[in-house]
């Protein structure tokens, strides 16, 4: 396991607040425990915090032809949907709410190429409103297969997601299982794949990233 890269700088910030906080309640005539409360909420929200943005070592379930989740969380809808960005056609669609306990690093559900990216700032609804998914900030990426298949994805941010972070680059090659970014706080991922494949998850689920096998292209 590590820390994200990426936020480095919020957990930092995270630290100074966190002491500041404490020292004041330590220089500042409070009583004795009200400060030592303040001082064990700090050292567990900083922990959680620390936590929360690790990237684990997982075992690598996906492939070119099965699609693994993308981030852990819970199957919220398993639906046919269009899809109007860039595929233009009417996919199964399932998304994944991320809570605040959940790991937020994101990982590639197949291995292909980036043949599109996108990123579209926007509002921040709750993750798990239908409405989130055109309205809120996202981003999106679509990975083609060598064997021609499309899978698409959305990383969607929530009410307190404010930066979501994505390594799609048009062209590069990319390895189911690895990390593609992150979404700092409550968020949601929505696939859209082939109406052919075989969904192989249920509404209420709760997938793994990397280990848990969503659905197959075969």
């Amino acid at each position: 396991m590590h820390i994200d890269k990426n936020s480095y700088g919020t957990i930092a910030l995270v630290y100074l607040i966190s002491a500041a906080v404490v020292t004041t309640c330590f220089c500042f005539g409070i009583c004795i425990w009200v400060r030592w409360a303040v001082l064990v909420f700090a050292l567990v929200f900083c922990t959680w915090q620390t936590l929360f943005f690790r990237v684990p070592v997982r075992e690598i379930m996906g492939s070119d032809t099965k699609i693994s989740a993308v981030a852990d969380g819970k199957i919220v809808i398993i639906e046919k949907a269009f899809e109007k960005e860039f595929l233009k056609c009417d996919c199964i669609q399932i998304s994944t709410y991320m809570d605040f306990f959940d790991v937020h690093a994101n990982f590639w559900p197949v291995s292909g190429t980036v043949t599109y990216y996108k990123y579209h700032p926007g509002k921040h609804f709750l993750a798990f409103l239908p409405k989130a998914s055109d309205d809120n900030e996202h981003s999106c990426t679509c990975i083609r297969t060598d064997n021609g298949k499309d899978v698409f994805f959305k990383q969607i941010a929530g009410t307190f997601a404010r930066r979501i972070v994505c390594y799609s680059k048009v062209g590069d090659k990319v390895r189911a299982g690895e990390q593609c970014g992150i979404i700092k706080f409550g968020s949601r991922i929505d696939l859209f794949i082939p109406l052919d494949s075989q969904v192989m998850t249920k509404l209420g689920e709760f997938p793994r990233a990397c280990e848990s096998i969503l659905a197959s292209l075969d």
